[in-house]
């Protein structure tokens, strides 16, 4: 499943294809990619065409294009502001179109896009099909002219659907948005989501107290999105490996100058994924052109079982988890 730098990597390639686009055209090829849309909502093509992208939006792997200029745009109290110019409908705006960077467009909509396992959203020349194509946005763009938006998912859980907008619980900006400022405002179906750690407002604090009151292994901690947002099966087994902890050692009896240490190499981890393009082991994780990460030359401990350990020299071993599997040294990664 597409991870924090994955979904960063595809946010950081739409943000300038998609600002400022108009869709022109919506095509619905599999309606099992619309699983997450509330039909009562209306039709979503229909809600769609037309509509503008202001940006692209992400909290840890959530996924969303802030709209305006549709019929999802929706009236909004006048008392309903958290900081700006409140218009009604839309979301946060860059500058242009006559607002200031930082004006506020209180409620509204947005598209949100859950990659699941396998989804991809792929930039294309009018014309180019990609095989599983589950949903074609048709984008007309001030710079750029006519580009296809394909949302492409194998296994089918992903998809898009249109959300509204609602406060987010802390008043502080949703997410990260690149030259966006998305505003305290955040979908509805990602309210529950935490911040993730490479959110300047992420609270260390916060974190390490969730951490101390959980009586599960740090891993199911990790991966505990209402706790911190964006980590992954990968992600969490690299930054274990990196801080020597065990994945199934309680969270709860995990001292803070280790559950500190913690969260400098869960950051590091993902700072270094997101320098090498993400980590690809297959074609269902590529970038917005369809070309794959290379963090996967640089994983210590996920996919490594059999090697020798980079660290100690021990062998990586595996261990079912959760339907998945845990990887780690446990010469250097003792459960106790």
């Amino acid at each position: 499943m597409p991870e924090l730098p994955e979904v960063e990597v595809v946010r950081a390639g739409l943000e300038p294809a998609v600002t400022g686009a108009v869709i022109s055209g919506v095509e619905v090829l599999d309606q099992r990619a619309l699983k997450r849309h509330d039909p009562v909502r209306g039709d979503f093509a229909t809600l769609l065409t037309g509509a503008r992208l202001r940006g692209a939006v992400r909290r840890g792997k959530y996924l969303w294009f802030p709209l305006a200029g549709s019929s999802t745009e929706a009236d909004v109290p006048a008392d309903s502001s958290v900081g700006g110019d409140v218009l009604s409908g839309g979301d946060v705006l860059a500058g242009g179109d006559g607002l200031a960077s930082g004006d506020v467009l209180a409620g509204g909509d947005v598209l949100a896009a859950h990659l699941g396992m396998s989804g991809q959203m792929l930039l294309r020349e009018p014309g180019r099909d990609d095989k599983l194509t589950r949903i074609r946005l048709t984008l007309e763009h001030p710079e750029h002219g006519e580009l296809w938006l394909n949302f492409v998912d194998q296994r089918l859980f992903g998809g898009m659907m249109i959300d509204s907008l609602v406060p987010t619980a802390d008043a502080r900006p949703a997410g990260f948005g690149g030259a966006l400022e998305p505003g305290a405002w955040i979908p509805r179906t990602a309210a529950h989501i935490a911040r993730d750690p490479l959110d300047p407002h992420f609270d260390d604090r916060a974190f390490f107290a969730g951490l101390a009151r959980r009586r599960t292994g740090i891993k199911r901690a990790l991966l505990d999105q209402t706790l911190i947002s964006g980590i992954g099966n990968i992600y969490a087994d690299e930054a274990l490996w990196a801080a020597r902890l065990h994945y199934d050692r309680q969270a709860a009896g995990i001292p803070l100058t280790r559950r500190r240490d913690l969260l400098e190499q869960v950051r590091g981890v993902l700072r270094r994924a997101l320098a090498e393009g993400g980590t690809s082991f297959d074609a269902q994780y590529v970038n917005v052109n369809g070309n794959s990460g290379y963090f996967a030359h640089s994983l210590n401990a996920y996919g490594q079982q059999g090697k020798a350990c980079p660290r100690c020299g021990g062998e990586i071993v595996r261990e079912s988890f959760m339907n998945r599997g845990s990887h780690f040294c446990p010469r250097c990664q003792r459960a106790r």
